[in-house]
């Protein structure tokens, strides 16, 4: 999966469980961004379920369990891999580097990625790998790019709590795994 977090506190890559793999198809997030859509100035969040929401017949659930079998058969492994900011939020950050982003998504398809250690984000429960090759190490943490440490963490709760208030609409047909695969707040 890809996502374009404008917040800046999303990982570059996050290896994803089943359950979160669901939850964040279910959500579908991304961010517009200055440039990308006509009239937007500054960062918004945007979710549209299953990344394609006016299309969808069924409750998002349906696809996000249609996901999880063609997942567990293939026995394939789940990435949030974020092409939005680092070092900050939209206006204090940059864009994430695609020579950094091209190394993750290398690392992902030679198997490397699935072998690095890895690290708990505290407040998403991403798996965060701790070494990606052609990555410096501390891009792969977020709050290692922030300079003033407590807006991170101020930030990524903003985000976290914007994800807790989307699926409030989809609850009634998730399972509690998938609700429980959500942000902590």
């Amino acid at each position: 999966m890809l996502t374009a977090d404008a917040y800046g506190v999303l990982p570059p890559v996050s290896k994803l469980t089943p359950e979160q793999a669901m939850y964040h198809f279910i959500s579908g997030y991304t961010a517009k961004v200055a440039g990308t859509e006509m009239g937007v100035t500054e960062p918004s969040p945007t979710f549209s379920a299953c990344f394609g929401g006016p299309f969808m017949v069924w409750h998002p659930s349906k696809y996000a369990e249609l996901l999880a079998d063609r997942l567990q058969k293939h026995g394939a492994t789940t990435w949030l891999v974020n092409t939005g900011w680092t070092g900050g939020a939209y206006g204090v950050g940059h864009r994430m580097s695609l020579k950094h982003t091209r190394a993750i998504l290398d690392a992902i398809h030679d198997g490397s990625l699935a072998k690095a250690e890895t690290m708990e984000d505290p407040t998403f429960g991403f798996a965060v790998p701790t070494t990606c090759a052609g990555v410096p190490s501390e891009i792969l943490w977020p709050k290692n790019t922030w300079a003033d440490k407590a807006a991170y963490d101020a930030t990524a709760k903003k985000l976290a709590k914007f994800f807790v208030d989307n699926f409030k609409k989809f609850e009634e047909g998730a399972s509690d795994a998938i609700r429980a695969a959500g942000p902590r707040l």
